[in-house]
């Protein structure tokens, strides 16, 4: 029999790691920006277009490339980071691994200009599916420039696969947020189809989270900072009274490096245990710095998942530290009764020493110059007649006058007009409704029992209604007395802006867009002034992660995400007309049996069915 195991050829085998490395256009932000750190730049800039699907570029002013080096980088298994097995667990770079380059160049058109500080000139080349098109010298500043154009060109099946240009842009946005977080001292610059999303600056860690989600974040960072011999814990935690619906804000580094730990999360969850409300998560943005020789990065091809050593010590000291920081800023509450507050010295005045007080006297003031006037002004009161009162009752006659006869001027209502047919008591009233659980409105049928979920039903009604209002544009607004000023990140801005003309149509009324401030002068009736802000949060969540995915449009997913923010929510209690209410709005919707999202609104359980369970 013939042999019939053979050597794949490069391009293939680099098709195949590239299903591992790159994933999206996201992975390929993530590849070169860390080449980038690791090149000891201190200003990187990151150039999008469609998404990554067209452009994805990363210039930098690093150490470059040689002539050599620029070629050699993008064979397979070649890299700079490491020397030889034992490196794997003394890792002190990011992008250490040999198929990256390789498999991006596989799968796209990538263009490299790079040129060390002490060269003249620089090198430019241009690959297309692992195959060097072209290798010329070009005059070009000190650092590198990666350019990735057309990504999985060669494998429209992949590209297919890609999600829509807001989700993909939100993954690198994501990817982006994890880099700058783990580098305030680098300067970081993004566009995006031309518009500048972020200009970052050397500074802080907190003044870099401030930067990255707005300036409203400060006042809601409480700092962690624990030192041990095994590890080092900094950085911040959410105050509990911020938390979100929604995980964005939680960012575990370790050694500089992002990574995600369900273990580690559950440390802080059990922090915050008692003082979250139910179904928030608290942000964190925590730093950890431990020996590299007890972790292990390469057990997954994206690297954001760590082995430790010894977990359970680090589940510990993360969580005694998180706790300790929450009590020690009068975060979590403490019950003590023995001590008294109003003793207690505040820390400000730790250093200050007493003062004497300043006594000022009042020469002039005379007890008595007040207490004379006061006598001279109760004798010099005289009351005054009030002359022709009599003339007020001329022409009234008295009621003696009056006789039991005179009723000339008296009129009686007529019971024939408030009078009923019926006796108050012989009428029963017959409630049709109740409500089970808080969750479900029970109504009696000719054929059986009706159970309506009353969160579905009342999404199905607004959903509806907030489609006539967008479509028609006849929403009505009402107007605030005073103008609600909410602040978002420069993304969120971005996505709110995108949305304003579909908003306003709702019922929004925005008065002012400011750098990441957004001014409200009026707003749909069927939302209150205190759920305005956790309306806007939950629809800029859903359009960045498209949730649901099956919407037809931007209008459809508005109006989804409105319907869900705004709908009764389970547990709430509802009076008998209210129940009613909602039954006949549900029925004169479309389509009453389902809700947006696809899920039945009510079931009918007949009487057959109940006479089945009596069996």
């Amino acid at each position: 029999m013939a042999d019939i195991i053979q050597l794949l050829p490069d391009h293939v085998a680099n098709q195949i790691a590239a299903g591992e490395v790159v994933q999206r256009p996201a992975s390929v932000v993530k590849e070169l920006l860390e080449n980038a750190i690791d090149a000891e730049a201190t200003t990187i800039k990151l150039i999008i277009k469609d998404a990554g699907k067209t452009l994805v570029q990363v210039i930098d002013d690093g150490n470059g490339m040689s002539v050599t080096d620029a070629r050699l980088s993008f064979e397979r298994h070649s890299t700079s980071k490491i020397r030889n097995a034992e490196d794997l667990f003394n890792l002190h770079t990011k992008g250490f691994r040999g198929e990256a380059l390789a498999s991006i160049a596989a799968i796209a058109h990538v263009e490299l200009k790079t040129k060390q500080e002490l060269d003249d000139i620089g090198v430019q080349i241009k690959i297309e599916g692992s195959e060097v098109v072209s290798q010329e010298v070009i005059v070009t500043p000190k650092g590198t420039s990666v350019a990735v154009k057309n990504l999985f060109f060669n494998i429209p099946a992949r590209r297919n696969f890609l999600k829509s240009n807001t989700v993909e842009t939100r993954h690198i946005i994501d990817e982006f947020h994890r880099i700058v977080l783990a580098h305030p001292d680098i300067n970081f610059s993004m566009y995006n189809n031309g518009s500048e999303l972020f200009n970052l600056f050397e500074s802080n860690r907190r003044q870099r989270i401030v930067a990255v989600f707005g300036g409203k974040t400060n006042e809601k960072l409480v700092p962690v900072d624990e030192n041990t011999e095994v590890l080092k814990i900094s950085g911040f935690v959410g105050k509990p009274e911020f938390a979100k619906k929604t995980r964005g804000e939680q960012f575990f580094f370790v050694n500089h490096r992002f990574i995600k730990s369900a273990y580690l999360n559950h440390a802080i969850n059990s922090a915050f245990d008692g003082i979250l409300r139910e179904g928030t998560h608290a942000s964190y943005f925590l730093y950890l710095e431990v020996d590299p020789k007890t972790i292990d990065i390469n057990i997954h091809p994206t690297k954001t998942e760590i082995k430790f050593e010894d977990e359970h010590t680090l589940y510990a000291l993360l969580r005694s530290a998180v706790k300790h920081s929450l009590g020690q800023f009068n975060i979590a509450p403490v019950l003590d009764f023995n001590s008294n507050t109003n003793m207690d010295t505040p820390y400000g005045y730790k250093n200050k020493e007493a003062t004497n007080p300043n006594i000022e006297v009042d020469r002039n003031f005379n007890p008595f110059i007040d207490e004379r006037a006061s006598k001279n002004f109760q004798q010099s009161y005289k009351k005054e007649a009030v002359a022709n009162w009599e003339s007020l009752y001329i022409g009234l006659e008295s009621k003696s006058n009056f006789t039991q006869q005179d009723f000339s001027e008296v009129q009686f209502e007529s019971e024939e007009v408030t009078g009923s047919i019926f006796d108050e008591n012989s009428t029963e009233k017959t409630q049709k409704t109740f409500q089970l659980h808080n969750k479900y409105i029970v109504n009696t049928i000719k054929s059986g029992m009706l159970v309506v979920n009353q969160n579905r039903a009342h999404q199905r009604v607004l959903y509806e209604d907030f489609l006539q209002h967008i479509t028609v544009k006849e929403a009505v607004s009402q107007q605030l007395l005073f103008p609600l000023q909410l602040e978002f990140s420069n993304t969120e801005i971005t996505i709110l802006q995108s949305l304003k003309e579909q908003l306003e149509q709702t019922g929004f009324v925005f008065s002012n867009f400011k750098d990441s401030t957004v001014e409200l002068s009026g707003v749909p009736v069927s939302v209150s002034d205190a759920n305005v802000s956790l309306v806007l949060e939950q629809l800029i969540n859903d359009v960045e992660n498209e949730v649901p995915d099956s919407n037809f449009s931007q209008t459809d997913l508005l109006a989804k995400s409105l319907a869900k923010s705004l709908a009764i929510k389970t547990g709430q209690q509802l009076t008998i007309p209210e129940q009613e209410h909602l039954v006949n709005r549900l029925f004169a919707c479309k389509e009453a049996s389902i809700s947006p999202t696809n899920k039945p609104t009510f079931i009918i359980i007949s009487v057959d069915d109940l006479d089945k369970k009596f069996m």
